[in-house]
């Protein structure tokens, strides 16, 4: 008998224009010892599946009306998760089933410790002592590979970075050591050397523990490594179902061939990626049917090239010597006794229409560097210049009518939207304060344009972020930023929530806009090869210092330091 056993699983939502089906007819097996990758666009089911598993789907507004989830401990018998008590549904969470969830930043509690929320599962279901549980926490953390465990054990959520977040969910999960784990988008927030140890680590542990992994995932070419068998879906449903390797040489349904065919990996710069819409079509029937043709070789054939900086000119953005130092600790009479160093002694210049990438470990300063570019960080010494001008030496009233000029795309998606603003309310806020637009409507038409350039439709307008996806989120961040017409964006992490197709999509409209707008961006990125297919020059960050900059083909393709040589072998190219 299978460990899991997901038969003709339907889920519906009851909403305000009546009943909508997120999973239509969802079937798969999941063995004990064996890794099964569901990929597919974000809002295509994924997580709606993981979520059901555990029964974790408030209901109402969800309902099964059909299908059965048969959970197997022992191999002889099994029971249906979708009729079980809350008593015996609290026995199996976090104790035979546990769940690695898609935002840490909203999944940990910010009023207790990372180390205080990791034993809690652990006494809750193991029963070990204060001094037990503590131990095995902090083994957890260095298994993770968190820097200072000890130290981090008393740190709360905030004052770790998104990565190390993540890594704190993961070690939490595993603390049970589960029968079933369930990951759903386990390394999203990760930068690609700890992705490729957390994707080693668990199957380590895997096949140590014979545990069965449901792996969650947009990035096909991050699954190939880990995964027995593959499941796609699109919009709630399965379109294709086999082994890794078969997935990859020979993807029978256009939605997989899309998938494959559009990751930055295999494209040069310049390079319009193709997207789903490239390789697939709805016929009249309503049917996925495939266009005709190698739409791979019709989509991916040199566009544009993106404005050249003019480097002769002032740079828009210029740097010189930026700290940014954090108190560690304090002697008595306040004063300071260690520091930690987030950024140190960094200068940089950007110039107008120019994308400078930031690559580098989570925790190396990235975020810290980009925020305080646009003072939303206070530096500890050094000077921002914004068109020529300190913009320290600024009072509030310019510091904010500089902000038009001046915009972030957050990292987490769902901790930076209000939620009690719908999404046309959240994107036009920005509009309406700088003044831009005649009127309302005129406002409301203008956000609707931007809602369909990142792949958004208008009657999303007037829904909350909640009733959002991770990736569509993210798509919101994207189009709050652009509302305003900036002269300069940093994007932090500003893709790596999305599939691989919306992915795609969104760095061609970013490569548009920088055609028509001229902006400069500082894209902030895990991901090398998404940063070398996007950008004009990279700087490569350790430990808040920059130690290797230059043209992005130059440092992709030669890479002098050894740190960077590291992150260029773990970017994930597939099979």
């Amino acid at each position: 008998m299978p460990l899991l056993d997901v038969q003709n699983l339907c889920v519906d939502f009851s909403t305000q224009n009546g009943i909508f089906r997120a999973l239509h007819q969802v079937s798969f097996t999941l063995n004990r010892g064996e890794i099964v990758a569901i990929v597919g666009e974000s809002g295509s089911g994924k997580s709606v599946t993981s979520l059901s598993i555990l029964q974790l789907l408030p209901a109402p507004p969800a309902e099964y009306p059909e299908g059965a989830i048969l959970f197997s401990e022992d191999g002889s018998s099994a029971v249906d998760l979708t009729k079980q008590p809350s008593q015996a549904l609290r026995n199996i969470r976090g104790n035979k089933i546990s769940m690695i969830f898609q935002e840490p930043m909203t999944s940990l509690n910010p009023l207790f410790t990372c180390g205080d929320q990791v034993m809690e599962a652990i006494a809750l279901h193991q029963r070990l002592s204060f001094g037990a549980a503590k131990q095995k926490t902090i083994e957890l953390f260095e298994k993770v590979q968190l820097p200072d465990p000890s130290g981090i054990f008393k740190r709360y959520p905030h004052q770790l970075s998104g990565g190390q977040k993540q890594r704190v969910m993961i070690a939490m999960a595993m603390s049970c050591e589960p029968l079933l784990l369930i990951a759903d988008e386990p390394t999203t927030a990760l930068d690609v050397t700890v992705q490729q140890n957390i994707l080693r680590l668990i199957k380590q542990l895997q096949q140590e523990k014979q545990m069965g992994v449901i792996f969650i995932s947009h990035d096909l070419g991050l699954v190939a490594d880990i995964a027995d068998r593959i499941i796609v879906m699109y919009k709630g449903k399965i379109v294709e179902h086999g082994n890794t390797e078969t997935i990859f040489k020979k993807p029978a349904h256009p939605y997989t061939k899309a998938l494959l065919h559009c990751r930055p990996v295999l494209h040069s710069r310049h390079e319009r990626l193709p997207v789903v819409s490239d390789f697939m079509e709805i016929n009249s029937a309503g049917e996925i049917v495939e266009k005709e043709g190698d739409a791979a070789l019709h989509t991916a054939t040199p566009g544009t090239p993106v404005m050249t900086a003019n480097t002769a000119n002032e740079p828009l953005v210029k740097a010189e010597n930026i700290k940014v130092w954090f108190p560690k600790g304090q002697q008595l009479w306040g004063r300071q006794k260690e520091f930690i160093k987030a950024v140190d002694n960094v200068s940089l210049e950007i110039f107008k229409g120019e994308t400078i990438g930031l690559v580098g470990e989570s925790g190396c300063g990235k975020t810290t560097l980009g925020r305080s570019l646009l003072q939303l960080i206070q530096p500890t010494s050094g000077k921002v210049f914004f068109k020529g001008k300190d913009i320290a030496l600024l009072n509030p009233k310019q510091l904010s009518a500089l902000r038009k000029d001046m915009q972030i795309i957050f990292q987490d998606p769902y901790s930076s939207l209000n939620p009690r603003l719908t999404t046309g309310n959240a994107i036009m806020e920005a509009m309406q304060v700088h003044h831009i637009g005649l009127n309302e409507e005129e406002r409301r038409e203008k956000t609707i344009q931007l809602l369909q350039k990142v792949e958004l439709k208008a009657e999303h307008f007037n829904r909350y972020p909640h009733e959002f996806s991770g990736g569509q989120r993210q798509r919101i961040g994207i189009a709050r930023a652009l509302a305003l017409s900036p002269s300069f964006v940093v994007c932090d992490e500003s893709v790596s929530a999305l599939d691989m197709s919306v992915q795609a999509q969104v760095l061609n409209m970013l490569n548009d806009l920088k055609k028509e707008f001229g902006f400069a961006t500082l894209f902030i990125s895990h991901d090398l090869s998404v940063v070398r297919y996007i950008s004009d020059r990279i700087l490569v960050m350790y430990k808040g210092s920059v130690i290797e900059s230059g043209n992005a083909e130059d440092i992709y393709n030669t890479p002098q330091s050894e740190y960077t040589r590291k992150l260029i072998a773990a970017v994930p190219k597939g099979l």
